[in-house]
């Protein structure tokens, strides 16, 4: 396997130095700040990555008020309590995306998080007590227990609400493979996911870098090199 030094140096002159490249990088997340996160918070963010699954997502985002009105601010024990024609009449509520199974997914992760808040506490402080050096291991038991929760859907989730995971787009699978890592172009199956995870891991006990951080600048060093700009201007600075 390539040094992941020089992997960031590839980074690094790609984006301008150093200095652009740490700003890309932004702040190192902490899972543990996730223990204080509510559920009705947890549960929006569920929803706006499914719902953004397939999607344009800058117009799921300039929806997302309408959607939490529709949605009752995403207060699980409200949502879990209300009738069928409840959920029935969001099938045509102009405020939101009408998919129907998109939807329903709200019922049932609302579900998900209240049973998974029972035995934890809160979903946040189940997240938040998962090894960062199991972040396969999660997207397994979010895809099988939440709904359309997994694969890329269940990564951008972690992503979006700050739990320090990777995302296994092209570039970074490239990366990877241009290290030395033998996994397939789009890496779906156990073995692979495996070799990913302890890659990672072995590079952030190397480095010290938190996972995100390893992440991005495994998809900053190769493919497409898009303006440090336009990525700021995408993933903003944490």
């Amino acid at each position: 396997m390539i040094d992941f030094n020089k992997i960031r140096e590839r980074a690094a002159k790609r984006k301008g130095g150093q200095e652009m490249l740490g700003r890309l990088l932004g702040v190192a997340p902490e899972n543990g700040a996730l223990k204080d996160m509510r559920d009705d918070r947890i549960l929006s963010a569920m929803t706006q990555r499914v719902f953004s699954a397939g999607f344009v997502w800058s117009v799921i985002e300039a929806k997302w008020p309408g959607f939490e009105d529709a949605f009752l601010g995403f207060d699980v024990s409200r949502l879990l309590f209300e009738p069928d024609d409840f959920w029935g009449a969001l099938a045509s509520d102009t405020r939101i995306v009408r998919n129907g199974q998109k939807i329903m997914s709200v019922k049932e992760n609302a579900a998900f998080i209240a049973d998974i808040a029972k035995e934890h506490g809160s979903f946040g402080k189940f997240l938040a007590n998962w090894p960062a050096d199991d972040q396969i291991g999660l997207m397994a038991y979010l895809g099988k227990r939440g709904t359309r929760l997994g694969g890329a859907t269940g990564q951008y989730f972690l992503r979006w609400i700050g739990w320090d995971g990777f995302i296994i787009s092209p570039d970074f699978s490239a990366a990877l493979r241009d290290a030395g890592l033998e996994i397939a172009e789009a890496p779906t199956s156990k073995r692979d996911l495996a070799r990913i995870q302890m890659q990672l891991n072995e590079w952030h006990q190397q480095t010290g870098l938190p996972y995100r951080h390893l992440s991005r600048i495994l998809s900053m060093s190769i493919g497409e090199n898009r303006p440090p700009e336009q990525l700021l201007a995408y993933i903003g600075e944490d």
